[in-house]
């Protein structure tokens, strides 16, 4: 793979993966198990914000104690886990994939989804085999993605950072692009609304489609 091939980092919850019913689904389960009124769509998509506690700070008007922060974190996993089973990878995913390999491009998958469930996911799916690299979380959750994100491009050898973009539906995947020294495009299918994403002073796209087609246009 050489160093002038345009590179994309994927994320995955969000945006290859089309999980926001059942993301806003576990926060609903999980916020009724502490007592928070249950929230539309668009509020988390006007809300969210990594990293996570300060989401919960927006709802509640303070930050959780790291008590309430373990329980509300394990409560929102365990009602994803049951939610995310009829979940599927977003429209037009496999073609995608298939279409940037093929032009001779390489891609990976960074997410801050539990690397030991990630990986089964992903193969489950039949579309391990389109990525140089899948990398998860493998540390605490809640955090924000930019450390990873540098050290994920590092480990990709013939990977230039400069000819390299994030597509990620969250404004954390812009910093964390931004911090590697990578371009970013974001999509408005996942947790973000469009205006919190503008707001990262990058691309901002409503199909993946585009985001692909903005990635080759902007890494060249």
């Amino acid at each position: 793979m050489a160093k002038h091939v345009t590179h994309i980092v994927w994320d995955w919850n969000g945006t290859l993966f089309h999980d926001v019913d059942a993301v806003i689904g576990a926060t609903n389960s999980a916020f009724a198990e502490i007592g928070l009124e249950a929230i539309t769509l668009e509020t988390y998509r006007e809300l969210y914000c990594v990293p996570v506690p300060r989401f919960y700070e927006r709802l509640m008007g303070r930050l959780p104690t790291d008590a309430e922060w373990l329980v509300m974190d394990e409560a929102f996993h365990r009602h994803y886990t049951e939610h995310r089973v009829g979940c599927g990878l977003a429209e037009g995913v496999d073609l995608l994939l298939e279409g940037w390999q093929a032009a001779g491009h390489s891609q990976s998958i960074l997410s801050m989804f539990g690397h030991d469930e990630l990986i089964p996911l992903v193969r489950g799916f039949g579309i391990e085999s389109r990525f140089v690299l899948v990398e998860g979380r493998t540390g605490p959750s809640g955090g924000t993605k930019s450390a990873q994100m540098v050290r994920h491009l590092a480990a990709l050898e013939r990977v230039d950072p400069g000819r390299t973009v994030v597509i990620g539906d969250a404004v954390d995947d812009a910093v964390a692009a931004r911090d590697a020294g990578a371009h970013a495009v974001l999509y408005t299918g996942g947790s973000h609304s469009r205006g919190s994403l503008e707001a990262a002073g990058v691309p901002v796209v409503d199909s993946l489609a585009e985001a692909v087609e903005l990635a080759g246009a902007l890494a060249s």
